[in-house]
């Protein structure tokens, strides 16, 4: 009896702080979700050629401008989104500890719900979307390094302004003629799409949003929408390039 109520104060007293990291994981996720599906977007780009590519890249550099200066707005959203990842991995830590911890209680585990192969592939999906992020990163911002042949210039002259903008097109297109590189992009696109999947019901549970059935199966819909959505939107350029429809 002892042990049953020392787990019972244990989990009334962790149970403010769990919904809190519950909510602020799922508003950071929330940001991600638009961050991808524009992201996603402005992948597609590609598929109408280098100049469509490298204007939509450029005018990334310049929004905001001149208010704010060259790449300004850029590197304000990427700030945001490292500051929103560190919440999203760094709540998401102690609450996979507590799940576990939970499920290990003899009294609590009558009240845990298992987790589910979805659940599941929240956890690690999301190590495997972490360490891609970094790979992602590596590649095409930080050192933009080419797997493939061929070395390309960084900046280009537009042909309508003539002036110098950024040009990622060559990178992009070299990288995923490359099999390999493909590969890791299709199965982080589906990590993605069931970290997805999961994540949005998620968010809207935690949220208070799927109080109702119709509700919930918005949500669910939506869910699942935004995984397919942008898996293939993201998957569809790589495949377009390594098969020579795009960047002959």
């Amino acid at each position: 009896m002892r042990g049953y109520f020392d787990c019972f104060r244990e989990e009334i007293s962790t149970n403010g702080t769990t919904l809190a990291y519950k909510y602020s994981m799922a508003l950071a996720g929330l940001l991600f979700v638009f961050y991808v599906l524009m992201h996603m977007y402005g992948n597609l780009k590609i598929l109408w050629g280098a100049e469509a590519f490298n204007g939509y890249a450029h005018h990334l550099r310049i929004l905001g401008e001149p208010i704010l200066p060259y790449e300004g707005f850029l590197w304000l959203f990427r700030l945001l989104l490292l500051a929103a990842l560190f919440v999203h991995v760094g709540l998401a830590l102690p609450l996979w500890s507590r799940a576990n911890k939970a499920r290990s209680t003899r009294y609590v585990v009558k009240r845990t719900v298992r987790a589910t192969f979805a659940s599941k592939m929240m956890r690690w999906g999301g190590v495997a979307l972490l360490a891609f992020i970094v790979f992602h990163l590596l590649q095409f911002t930080i050192l933009k390094f080419n797997v493939g042949s061929g070395q390309f210039p960084d900046t280009v002259v537009d042909p309508t302004t003539h002036e110098t903008i950024a040009n990622p097109y060559p990178l992009v297109v070299s990288s995923f003629q490359v099999w390999w590189v493909v590969l890791i992009y299709a199965l982080a696109m589906f990590a993605l799409a069931m970290h997805l999947r999961h994540g949005v019901w998620s968010a809207g549970q935690t949220l208070g949003l799927t109080g109702t059935p119709a509700k919930a199966r918005a949500w669910n819909l939506a869910g699942i929408a935004i995984a397919a959505i942008v898996s293939i939107g993201f998957i569809v350029p790589p495949l377009a390039i390594l098969f020579g429809l795009v960047g002959k």
